[in-house]
């Protein structure tokens, strides 16, 4: 009988991409159940198991309330014996939420007679334990399909190889800071190259740009330390069982200075053996 080697709980806000996840694990073969209740859970492992499968991924959203308190002592119980657990919670904001579940022409499942923003609240309530519990939390509020695609794959791809996995997200500060950071990092501090005429026009995944921030006085500085810093935590996620960082590096717009950093930080990371995956938020927006 095949080993299970992971389980992957999909979970999240309706809208948020549950599906999408869901299909991009598919594909890097992971037998997917969706919405199944937690009761089921270990029968389920068990079947898989007898089949064969050693990679399953479970959809859990808003439909399955009434068996949330069974949920974590179920996955506590999997990791018991030795089943690799994750949680893969997907956010955004309710803005976007809302625009998402008009357009798809159906009700949220806990709006009752309400307002689709009252299910919404009912739904963030319902779920807070699990989103806290997550091994990783991807806001989905900027990003498209393929994006979050891009996501999920990073995340999950040869997911038996262990080690820490990384996102850097490059993003504007006025466009608000990430909701699904571990660690963020302001380069305001460096100068703007949107000053100078002509770089104005171009990001940082030009070189012009990309130089020009990365010879700026404590540019090279910041790397190095913020290196240090996360190497320091490396070792203690790990340790926690927690395989997945996020981190968020902010300039004003998220066109310049964050964009150039996130790149050559990513870099840093790959030098390490850290498998990263650079996701540059707001470099669309005018």
């Amino acid at each position: 009988m095949t080993t299970l080697s992971q389980l992957v709980l999909v979970t999240g806000m309706t809208g948020a991409g549950r599906g999408s996840a869901a299909k991009v694990l598919e594909k890097l073969d992971y037998y997917v159940i969706d919405n199944l209740p937690p009761s089921l859970l270990h029968g389920a492992v068990d079947t898989v198991q007898k089949s064969g499968i050693a990679r399953l991924a479970v959809v859990v959203d808003a439909r399955s309330r009434q068996f949330f308190g069974e949920l974590m002592e179920a996955l506590e119980s999997l990791r018991e014996v030795g089943v690799d657990t994750r949680i893969l919670y997907l956010e955004a904001s309710d803005e976007v939420l809302v625009r998402r579940q008009e357009a798809a022409r159906r009700p949220h499942p806990l709006s009752l007679e309400g307002r689709l923003l009252d299910g919404f609240e009912r739904e963030r309530e319902l779920l807070r334990q699990l989103r806290g519990r997550a091994d990783i939390v991807v806001d989905t509020t900027n990003l498209n399909v393929h994006q979050l695609g891009q996501r999920v794959h990073a995340a999950f791809e040869d997911a038996d190889s262990g080690g820490l996995r990384a996102s850097v997200v490059s993003f504007g500060f006025k466009y608000g800071i990430p909701i699904d950071a571990d660690m963020v990092a302001d380069l305001r501090f460096l100068p703007n190259p949107y000053w100078i005429d002509e770089l104005r026009p171009l990001s940082g995944l030009d070189t012009p740009v990309s130089d020009y921030v990365l010879t700026q006085p404590r540019a090279e500085e910041f790397l190095e330390q913020y290196e240090r810093l996360v190497a320091l935590l490396t070792d203690g996620y790990l340790r926690e069982d927690k395989h997945f960082l996020t981190i968020a590096i902010g300039c004003t717009g998220g066109r310049h200075r964050s964009v150039a950093m996130s790149e050559a930080f990513a870099e840093r990371l790959r030098s390490h053996g850290v498998r990263t995956l650079v996701v540059h938020r707001d470099l669309g927006r005018e």
